[in-house]
């Protein structure tokens, strides 16, 4: 993989991760929606009535005097507040505070033509009205309460053409990756894939499958999924059982898929050849999409057509040629060919395929392995961009 520009950087959190999020509002029926919501998002608010550092801080509904050192000791200042919460009410009284990422302006107007004025006086980053952007806001404030921060590089793995290699491929760099130190999370998006369980050797292993999820709607706890998914060789994976539903709904797939982006890290998915509406929902959510090319021109044939419902959707769509061509073509000749860059090329390995039926992972040692060495260490380099 040539060096170059990397990815556009990633958001990080908004502000000290794990705190408490900050109302600042006198407005009684906006702070009862406000404190719903926090609620519905398992957040535990600090409430003012103006800028902590200026007035008196207290949490929940209180308000006591000269308590305003303490209470931004406690995380309910304006500066170390994770998140603040500006009332409509209360934007005149923040004018003047010193300007910070993560403020919201909220109110339950919906026709006020100077919102965003005020919203631009307070450097608010956005503005919110309720009761429209009640779904939203509770997915900020759940973010406070996981302590969001980077999310996870991901990677997609999908095959150019059938016995491409490119469930093996996603398993080992799965593996590597977790061996590499990285929160690593492998997800199985091809339920006619066999079971990338089964690959790992672990399908007889706790914990729960594509099919628990299906039901799925809104936002998925991210430390939740996390721990809900079975652990093999020190990665979790997400893949299908042995029962005949073989759909997801594409709201599920795309609730799950973050939920698994935002405990950051590392995500790899591997894909099936045929875009849906569920796979495009996933697709949507990658930062790179590995297409693995057998060297034969009949695959690279068939790959063209993968790749051109892939780049329907997708960011970043790059070539992994497999074996060597024996019709005179080279690696970067079938990227050319394909309309994309060249990620690499991984030899055949010939013993493979026994060593993984005697239980050994794909990508424990070897040409494999080494590959996908290579990649991480190119991909989670400055900043976690992968090189272009």
């Amino acid at each position: 993989m040539a060096g170059g520009s990397g990815l556009a950087a990633r958001t990080a959190g908004a502000g000290p991760a794990g705190g408490r999020p900050l109302i600042i509002t006198e407005d009684p029926l906006l702070l009862d929606d406000l404190l719903r919501l926090c609620a519905a998002a398992g957040a535990e608010p600090h409430v003012h009535h103006a800028v902590p550092e200026r007035s008196a801080a207290g949490d929940g509904r209180a308000e006591g005097d000269g308590a305003a050192t303490a209470g931004s000791r406690a995380g309910a200042g304006w500066e170390t507040a994770p998140l603040v919460l500006v009332g409509d009410d209360a934007a005149r009284r923040v004018r003047g505070a010193p300007r910070r990422h993560g403020v919201l302006l909220v109110g339950r107007d919906l026709d006020d033509p100077f919102v965003w004025q005020r919203a631009v006086e307070i450097g608010a980053e956005g503005v919110l009205r309720l009761p429209d952007a009640e779904n939203r806001l509770v997915d900020r404030l759940a973010d406070v309460v996981e302590g969001a921060g980077r999310p996870a590089l991901t990677v997609g793995v999908v095959g150019g053409s059938g016995g491409a290699g490119a469930s093996t491929l996603a398993c080992a760099l799965a593996l590597r990756a977790a061996r590499a130190g990285e929160r690593t999370i492998l997800v199985d998006g091809d339920p006619l894939g066999g079971g990338m369980d089964v690959l790992l050797g672990g399908e007889g292993a706790e914990g729960l499958r594509w099919p628990d999820f299906a039901a799925s709607r809104g936002r998925v706890g991210a430390g939740a999924l996390e721990e809900s998914l079975p652990e093999l060789h020190a990665l979790r994976v997400l893949s299908w059982d042995r029962g005949d539903r073989v759909v997801v709904p594409p709201a599920a797939m795309r609730s799950v898929v973050a939920a698994a982006r935002r405990r950051g890290g590392v995500v790899v998915v591997d894909l099936p050849r045929r875009v849906d509406e569920a796979v495009a929902e996933v697709l949507a959510q990658l930062d790179l999409v590995l297409l693995v090319v057998p060297g034969e021109l009949r695959s690279v044939a068939a790959a063209g057509r993968v790749a051109a419902g892939v780049r329907m959707v997708a960011r970043d769509v790059r070539v992994v040629v497999r074996g060597r061509c024996r019709q005179g073509l080279d690696a970067e000749a079938v990227a050319g060919l394909l309309g994309a860059p060249l990620a690499g090329e991984v030899p055949v390995e010939v013993g493979l395929p026994g060593r993984v039926a005697e239980g050994e992972p794909p990508g424990a040692r070897g040409a494999l392995a080494r590959f996908c060495d290579g990649f991480w260490q190119r991909a989670l380099g400055s900043a976690q961009g992968v090189p272009a």
